[in-house]
């Protein structure tokens, strides 16, 4: 991932209308908590690539059917964000992502910048090995949804009517930038 990756992603976002915080991945549970509203659900992040994150405790990560229907926000991790067009790859899997980010107005978006790539050529040359070899199944969510098929633009149609990106930093990037800034 480079820098010029994260600007064009954040900038992408910006336009759709997504709000992105950043930081460590120590801090990931701090920055979901102030992103997600009540009541909220998620999926574990342990297996996802945010490995070194956590969610709060708050979130409930084995919600019951019940539980999706009452809640206000999804958190999940998303497989691989795509910078040119402020697109997460989201999978659908046995840990109930997909739902978990579509029924809810809210979706707390988990990404790592590492996981950033261009543009969706590398996005398929990422997605091509998984999809053959793994049967892979990944829908590709950019911001909040919306139709104007019955007239005005309406959002939350089809999916949330908001989406946040928690965009987390490796921890050892932080450490490397806080040395050079006390150098200086």
């Amino acid at each position: 991932m480079s820098l010029a990756d994260r600007s064009a992603f954040k900038r992408r976002l910006d336009a759709l209308g997504v709000t992105v915080t950043e930081g460590p991945e120590s801090a990931c549970s701090e920055l979901v908590d102030e992103a997600a509203g009540e009541p909220a659900v998620g999926v574990a992040l342990s297996d996802a690539p945010s490995a070194g994150a956590a969610l709060p405790d708050r979130i409930e990560t084995e919600p019951t059917t019940a539980d999706l229907r009452a809640a206000h926000t999804g958190v999940t991790a998303a497989e691989l964000g795509v910078a040119a067009y402020g697109s997460v790859a989201i999978e659908a899997d046995r840990d109930g992502t997909e739902p978990v980010s579509l029924f809810v107005d809210r979706h707390v978006v988990v990404l790592r910048e590492a996981d950033l790539v261009p543009d969706m050529a590398d996005a398929f040359e990422w997605l091509g090995p998984r999809a053959r070899d793994e049967s892979v199944d990944v829908v590709f969510a950019t911001g909040p949804s919306a139709t104007a098929d019955m007239g005005g633009l309406v959002h939350g149609a089809h999916g949330p009517k908001a989406v946040h990106v928690v965009l987390l930093r490796a921890d050892d990037e932080d450490a490397a930038e806080s040395e050079v800034t006390a150098d200086e």
